[in-house]
């Protein structure tokens, strides 16, 4: 292989690209063998156009040929979630309901502003049904294999797009977050993932409003670094997009140049209403030892929330997701179980049991304004379970106790609107990895994205899936 994706950096790619060291083509084929080679064992693809994605490496060649800049993602392979639009794939949300749908014409705002940036969107990455879970599977393509552990899962609901870069398929690929779905795949593949604050990566589409304010659109890498080379490229914006974000005033790759922790910083491994798996604890305690060594007064919280907030999480997703499965009413009978029992049980919800939970989202942030008076981070396990068997069927176990909600430590920050980020820690005692959450104040990405980085270093985590 001209390049293994695992082990260079998206910049440096890009450079090699617009230098003249290597081709767009030679980097897309790369890809395009790396995915042909694995992807019949992992499934983090659905759908691959060889010839459009070397159509569209040409164009950037021919960029460089002219002496043109072609972006800071010149010919960098991407994958695209497939509940997000990439012009000539059709978007199916890994639903039967959908799998025979045009072809999206134009690129959703994300993809469109990676492209702009050089970069070249290889397929579509799998996903569960509607991206409603924390495990990437469903009835149209099938169930995404772990790369660390093929038998166990890779998270979700952005478990392709992780996959895809942590085999090496691409070094980067799209993603959404409702309730941990960058964070949570991010954190089974052994990858640094960031949920933006909300709307920092503009919606701008006709479907509105993602799981009304909880889902934000962001990107899967293998180093913060990485993310922040992509992010830079698409934050801002959108007059499509009511409640977008303005720009940052300056790049975010310039403010990595030297990472730090914040002077105070909590620790709540289970935030004050969850236990943690003592496998996953006894790596992510190595964090509070990092963050002691990088300078850090680290300040154990025994309760940052009094009780776990999923009933509001769900008041608020079931309505939603009944708004996208109504259109297709007759043929519920294809849709996934549980999906379908949500999707009913948000008919009987009066209009009050909403407002009540958006109410909710409000309160718990206040709670994190004053616990941010007094430090400016929060850190957590990312999961209360590793990466489950895939035989559980999404179910999680948490100190030999099977537990369907082991992912129950991300949704709340999704509620709160929170830039959060996941690191990886290390391998557990089965050889799996382990994430550790960071949690920043309101639109304080960069304090989040700065101790990522640092942390992500002092850790030193730099395995990569035995392939």
């Amino acid at each position: 292989m001209i390049v293994d994706f695992r082990t260079v950096s998206v910049a440096e790619l890009a450079r090699r690209v617009r230098e003249k060291e290597v081709s767009a083509r030679e980097v897309v084929t790369a890809s395009l063998e790396r995915i042909d080679a694995l992807n019949p064992d992992f499934l983090a693809f659905m759908a691959v156009d060889g010839e459009q994605a070397l159509e569209q490496a040409g164009a950037v060649d021919q960029l460089v040929a002219s002496g043109a800049d072609p972006g800071p993602l010149a010919g960098v392979p991407i994958g695209v979630k497939d509940s997000e639009d990439a012009a000539g794939y059709r978007t199916t949300f890994g639903s039967t309901l959908l799998a025979t749908a045009a072809p999206a014409v134009h690129d959703s705002v994300l993809v469109a502003r990676l492209r702009a940036a050089g970069a070249v969107v290889v397929g579509k990455t799998n996903l569960p049904e509607f991206a409603w879970t924390s495990h990437t599977s469903n009835a149209l393509f099938g169930t995404t294999r772990n790369p660390w552990k093929p038998d166990h899962s890779a998270g979700g609901s952005s478990g392709g797009s992780a996959v895809a870069v942590a085999a090496g398929m691409v070094p980067l690929a799209t993603g959404s977050d409702g309730g941990g779905s960058i964070r949570i795949p991010s954190s089974c593949c052994a990858l640094s993932g960031f949920k933006p604050s909300h709307d920092r990566v503009p919606t701008g589409d006709s479907r509105g409003a993602g799981w009304l304010g909880l889902s934000t659109k962001g990107v899967l890498a293998r180093t913060v670094e990485d993310l922040v080379v992509a992010l830079d490229a698409v934050v801002g914006p959108d007059p499509a997009d009511l409640d977008s974000l303005p720009r940052p005033d300056a790049s975010w790759l310039d403010a990595l140049v030297a990472p730090r922790v914040p002077a105070r910083v909590a620790w709540s491994p289970g935030l004050g209403y969850t236990e943690v798996d003592r496998s996953v604890m006894a790596v992510a305690e190595r964090v509070v030892a990092a963050l002691d060594a990088l300078g850090a007064d680290v300040v154990e919280v025994d309760t940052v929330f009094e009780e776990d907030p999923m009933d509001d999480w769900l008041a608020i997703v079931e309505p939603c997701l009944l708004r996208t499965l109504e259109p297709h009413e007759a043929r519920w009978d294809s849709v996934t179980p549980v999906l379908l029992a949500m999707a009913r049980h948000a008919r009987t919800l009066p209009a009050s049991r909403l407002v009540r939970a958006l109410d909710r989202c409000r309160l718990m942030n206040l709670r994190l304004v004053e616990l941010f008076r007094d430090v400016r981070l929060l850190v957590t396990p990312t999961t209360a379970g590793a990466p489950p068997p895939n035989a559980l069927g999404g179910k999680g176990v948490v100190n030999g106790v099977v537990d369907p909600s082991w992912v129950r430590l991300t949704y709340p920050f999704n509620m709160t609107r929170s830039p959060a980020a996941t690191v990886c820690a290390g391998l557990n005692v089965d050889g799996l990895p382990v994430g550790v959450q960071l949690i920043g104040p309101q639109h304080a990405d960069l304090v989040v994205l700065r101790s990522a980085a640092a942390l992500e270093e002092a850790l030193g985590f730099r395995a990569t899936a035995p392939l």
